[in-house]
This record gives structure tokens, C-alpha cells and sequence, in this order.
């Protein structure tokens, strides 16, 4: 199959200070997923008693490219797990759906045990492609709550928009049923989409903001399209963020 052409796209790892360089307490940390396979990320603390998000990233790049949107979040008041799928930046192994689940199932794990972050601080938080990843941890492990930003509602639904309704098994395995997912997730979500996403229209972010349950929340970012919500989206964006996590951690 094609995955790596059609889902994946991991940059390359520059070595740097980027503690000094993004002026961030980036806390180095290695989680061992298998045998084979140990994955990259950064924790910022904020304090023992602010909420905590794991952070699921986007199909492309990696964590370094993710440290201006890390540090609003971060002086904002949360604690802040990002990490890089197999694969991605330092990380090793080769990605793959199964794969990317059980390093965000790996992360989440290494902040309830290793850092005693409880479920009732902690919310997941997924962008794009990570919606789905996030999607999957919260199927499977307590939280407070769940953030889908940019989020699309399965492999087949971006089929039906990008080629003419093609089965996407015939390019892919990957399914990534966020939509389906959906179901069995009990916290409270708030998805967040651009008003201009070209490449993933926010009618299919509405169909994922109708799959989810209730208690659920939804936020269109005017103007902005798929890679600069946070950007465009600018302090409304992280008032609309910091007041959902305010509601639901406790």
C-alpha cells in the first residue's frame, strides 16, 4: 500500500538546543513502545496542579515545528506533553495507524505513571490526523476531556472529497474511523475547525463535531484554513481552548 506516500510525511530531525532556542523547560523524555520501537517527545510543566494536555500532532513535520503553538499553550497555564509518532523526528520504527495508536496509548501511560498526572487533569488533544489518534486513546483511557482540531471523519470521507469517492483501500490501509470512534467516547469534546480548510472542508469537520456525544461543543476558526488555525485563530482561539479545559478539569 501507499501509506507513506499518502499519509505520512515525517521531517527529518535537526539537532539543536531548542531548549535555549524556544526559551521553553523542555524536558526531554524517551517512552520504549516495543522492542523496536522507542518514541521522542518533550514535557513542559506549567505546576503540579494545572491541567495536563497530551498533545497528538499532524500528519507532517515533527514536534520542533509545533514550539510556537507549544509555548502559547504552555504560558497559557497547561502542562504540555508532545510527542513524535515512530517514525517522526527522533522517533524510530516506520509509521502505520496500529502504530501511531499505541504511541499516543504509550504516552498517555507514561503520564499516568510516570509522571502521576490524573485522568481528571488531563485532556487529549488531536490535530488532524492526530484527531483520530486522539480519538483512539479516548476510546480506550479516562480524561477530562477531548479537543479535535481539523479533524476529518475517516480515510474514506477525505477519499470521497479528494478522489471522486474512490475506496480508499485501494491506495491505503489506514482507515482512521474517527467518525465511528466517536461512539464509544463518554467525555466531553470540542471540536475546532477553520472556516477556509481546502483540505479538509469544514463540512467534514461538522460531520465529526455530529458524530461526537454529548456534552460537546463547536468552534469555527474565521478565516483560517488547515495548517493556521492557531495562528489565525490568535487569542480567540486560546480563550475558546483555556475556557473548555477550565470546564472540564476539575
Amino acid at each position: 500500500m501507499l501509506d507513506q506516500h499518502f499519509v505520512y510525511f515525517p521531517a527529518d530531525w535537526t539537532e539543536r538546543n531548542w531548549r535555549q532556542y524556544s526559551g521553553l523547560p523542555l524536558e526531554e523524555v524517551w517512552i520504549q513502545v516495543t522492542n523496536d520501537v522507542r518514541v521522542f517527545g518533550w514535557f513542559v510543566d506549567a505546576g503540579p496542579k494545572k491541567p495536563v494536555l497530551l498533545w497528538c500532532h499532524g500528519n507532517a513535520g515533527n514536534i520542533a515545528h509545533r514550539l510556537g503553538n507549544l509555548s502559547d499553550l504552555y504560558r497559557g497555564g497547561l502542562s504540555v506533553f508532545l510527542f513524535d509518532y515512530r517514525g517522526y523526528g527522533k522517533s524510530t520504527g516506520s509509521p502505520s495507524e496500529s502504530g501511531l495508536y499505541a504511541d499516543a496509548l504509550a504516552s498517555y501511560e507514561y503520564l499516568i505513571s510516570e509522571r502521576r498526572v490524573k485522568p481528571e487533569r488531563l485532556v487529549i488533544f488531536g490535530r488532524s490526523l492526530g484527531a483520530a489518534v486522539a480519538g483512539e486513546v479516548a476510546t480506550q483511557r479516562a480524561a477530562a476531556g477531548l479537543i479535535l482540531e481539523s479533524a476529518f471523519p475517516s480515510m474514506q470521507a477525505m477519499a470521497d472529497q479528494h478522489y471522486l469517492g474512490l475506496p480508499a483501500s485501494w491506495f491505503v490501509d489506514a482507515k482512521y474511523p474517527l467518525s465511528q470512534k466517536l461512539a464509544n467516547v463518554t467525555v466531553p469534546t470540542f471540536v475546532i475547525h477553520g472556516e477556509n480548510d481546502q483540505i479538509v472542508p469544514m463540512a467534514l469537520g461538522k460531520q465529526v463535531y455530529e458524530s461526537a456525544r454529548h456534552p460537546k461543543t463547536w468552534y469555527m476558526v474565521p478565516r483560517a484554513g488547515h495548517n493556521d488555525v492557531p495562528y489565525v485563530g490568535g487569542r480567540p482561539y486560546y480563550r475558546q481552548i483555556f475556557s473548555f479545559i477550565q470546564k472540564v478539569v476539575r
